[in-house]
């Protein structure tokens, strides 16, 4: 609600001139089953307002989008608000199967006799709850986490630990740099504890990160040689993102002026195992079908789940065999310059709220492009059970 109602009062149109509300969220919370149609109400879209959530993982914020500019595309509707949120720390803890069948006994026992055996067969076990996010970042067909897809793919690509944690570094100075100059201006709100403590800007950088510094931290998933860390992963963290799709009628009708429009996008898959792949898998697709090479696009916004999955990326598009095998290019695709990729920072950095991510770095990649001067650009990330979303923005 803090990121929504800024931005519904920027507007020349009343919050229920919409036409429907469609939000991302991985993690729905049991108080809130459908978010997107919590978020219209209290937002004050109005009762008739039609909203309903979609989830793919790491990319339900950007399929919001795509199913709004979808929609509107094919003249359904004309004005959508497309979100994305997640509250990561509401994760809930979750009982083993067999604690849940001993409740499920105990509660069921319709006499004394019954209760008292129940009772008999409790385990200690049965109430040592499992973190439903770690359940939940575990891919159920590999049984890997995401950390060791991402070791999985520094180990293909010979990415190494100091490579991960000087992008890492980078990434978090950027992210300051951009913080001190006003880049998230308009971009990011304010947000307000229950208590009232004001919140004016995203307390995750760490802007004395060095890769010497981030060198004293251990693996996190694959002891001792591992190449993920604390330090060179996305954190853990909540937040929400909004924007607003039109048509051309809408815009004409409500005095709109827009920032940018999107061309096209695309959806891929791939193993599980090597998830973090799939930014390359979706973005040469895009790339394929409107002629375009990789140096075509001048800037980039790539999801950093982790930093060696972000580096896996761009080393398998330099690879001559991946790109023939994996890709059916001629060859390596070429490589993405340091200066036209994530900018300002990422997830390292600001956090990878999983259902809003992919909303927000499609929102920051039309503003950076805004205000670098840029035409074309992509916003990709890899997905949680093995596929990615690429989405091509042109500026206005």
């Amino acid at each position: 609600m803090q990121c929504g109602r800024p931005l519904l009062l920027r507007q020349p149109f009343a919050p229920d001139a919409f036409d429907q509300v469609i939000l991302g969220c991985v993690n729905v919370i049991a108080d809130e089953m459908n978010p997107a149609r919590v978020a219209a109400l209290r937002l004050g879209m109005g009762e008739a307002m039609t909203a309903f959530t979609v989830q793919i993982n790491c990319g339900s914020g950007m399929q919001s989008i795509d199913t709004a500019y979808r929609t509107i595309r094919e003249g359904v509707s004309d004005l959508i608000l497309a979100g994305g949120a997640e509250a990561l720390s509401h994760a809930p803890l979750v009982y083993s199967r067999s604690a849940v069948g001993w409740y499920g006994r105990l509660f069921g026992a319709r006499t004394v006799g019954a209760r008292l055996a129940a009772f008999a067969s409790v385990r200690p076990s049965f109430f040592k709850p499992v973190i439903g996010l770690e359940r939940g970042l575990t891919d159920p067909i590999t049984d890997l986490n995401m950390g060791q897809t991402a070791e999985l793919v520094s180990h293909l690509f010979h990415i190494t630990r100091r490579q991960a944690d000087e992008y890492a570094a980078e990434s978090q100075q950027r992210l300051a740099a951009a913080q001190k100059n006003g880049h998230f201006k308009g971009e990011m709100e304010p947000a307000f504890a229950r208590d009232g403590t004001l919140y004016d800007h995203d307390d995750g950088v760490r802007p004395d990160s060095t890769a010497d510094s981030l060198a004293k931290l251990k693996p996190a998933f694959e002891r001792p040689w591992g190449k993920v860390t604390p330090g060179n992963s996305s954190q853990i963290t909540d937040g929400a993102s909004w924007v607003i799709l039109a048509s051309e009628d809408a815009v004409q009708k409500h005095g709109l002026t827009p920032k940018a429009v999107i061309v096209d996008s695309e959806w891929s898959a791939l193993d599980p195992s090597i998830m973090g792949l799939g930014p390359v898998y979706c973005s040469t697709a895009l790339l394929k079908r409107h002629n375009l090479a990789l140096g075509d696009i001048e800037l980039w916004e790539l999801n950093e789940a982790f930093a060696a999955q972000v580096l896996g990326c761009i080393a398998a598009w330099e690879d001559d065999e991946f790109c023939r095998d994996a890709l059916g290019l001629d060859g390596a695709a070429g490589r993405i310059a340091r200066d036209r990729l994530n900018v300002d920072g990422g997830a390292v950095g600001v956090g990878h709220p999983v259902g809003a991510s992919g909303n927000r770095i499609v929102l920051h990649l039309v503003n950076a492009m805004k205000r670098l001067g840029h035409k074309r650009g992509i916003a990709t990330e890899c997905i949680g059970g093995g596929q990615g979303g690429a989405m091509l923005i042109e500026a206005i």
